[in-house]
């Protein structure tokens, strides 16, 4: 991998990582059209552009994220548990479903379930307006969505966003709280790959890793601003719509 291939990775996983489009699948077309192959260094490149991507929320939601705010960061850890107990014990089965046919019906699936919920959704009638008036049940709720993530393709912003709204929490709250709870499951996940991916980091091209690192943090930290600001005036149809063409566009390339 290339300096040029690393920051054009770097920009994919930092603009679709927090976006209800699935960062999954656009990692796996872009990689096949860069010709890149899926080789240990390559995995321990995504480790380095999903912790840039960690650290710019952090850096956004830094008020956030002291103790002042145990309450809320208690219903984050609440959420973030179905998906680490049942990712575990389904890791095995996830692999055997990792495919490109797969990615593809989920992201057309999940578009046809973002435009079902937009029609239905009344945001006036959303009980949770921010997100510190997300309850421990609504938590719960976004957890066991989140839990649907691990099918590829299907985007853990897009089910926990989802899930949110279905519950009762406008999209704004939605959102932020899927932003943060998005912080112990990369960091779960990025710690894993580390450690699975550990020797690769020292055989590989640490300037290609560095660019890599500041083009998904800063495109990461400018695509979860526009999108707060795109989520006070606009609705997600426009991503279902995205989605069901992408996937539609997955299934012609296979």
């Amino acid at each position: 991998m290339d300096i040029l291939q690393a920051i054009i990775i770097g920009i994919i996983e930092g603009f679709t990582e927090f976006l209800p489009i699935s960062s999954t699948g656009h990692m796996i077309v872009a990689s096949q059209f860069l010709g890149i192959e899926q080789t240990a260094v390559f995995k321990a490149y995504e480790v380095i552009i999903q912790f840039a991507a960690i650290l710019a929320v952090m850096l956004l939601y830094r008020d956030k994220i002291n103790i002042k705010e145990i309450n809320l960061w208690t219903k984050i850890i609440v959420a973030f548990l179905p998906l680490a107990i049942i990712g575990f014990l389904l890791k095995d089965w996830i692999k055997e479903i990792f495919i490109i046919s797969t990615v593809a019906w989920m992201f057309i699936i999940g578009g046809i379930i973002f435009l079902i919920v937009e029609y239905f959704h009344k945001e006036e009638n959303s009980k949770a307006k921010d997100i510190d008036d997300v309850t421990w049940r609504q938590s719960l709720l976004i957890g066991f969505g989140q839990v649907l993530s691990l099918v590829p393709g299907t985007s853990r912003a897009g089910a926990t966003i989802i899930t949110g709204m279905l519950s009762g929490v406008n999209r704004k709250a939605s959102t932020e709280f899927s932003f943060l709870l998005a912080i112990p499951v990369m960091m779960a996940v990025s710690g894993y790959d580390l450690l699975k991916h550990y020797d690769e980091f020292l055989g590989a091209d640490l300037t290609a890793f560095i660019i890599g690192f500041i083009v998904a943090f800063v495109v990461a930290y400018l695509t979860i601003k526009l999108f707060i600001v795109f989520l006070q005036r606009f609705t997600f149809v426009a991503f279902g719509i995205y989605r069901i063409l992408f996937g539609i566009f997955l299934l012609i390339i296979i």
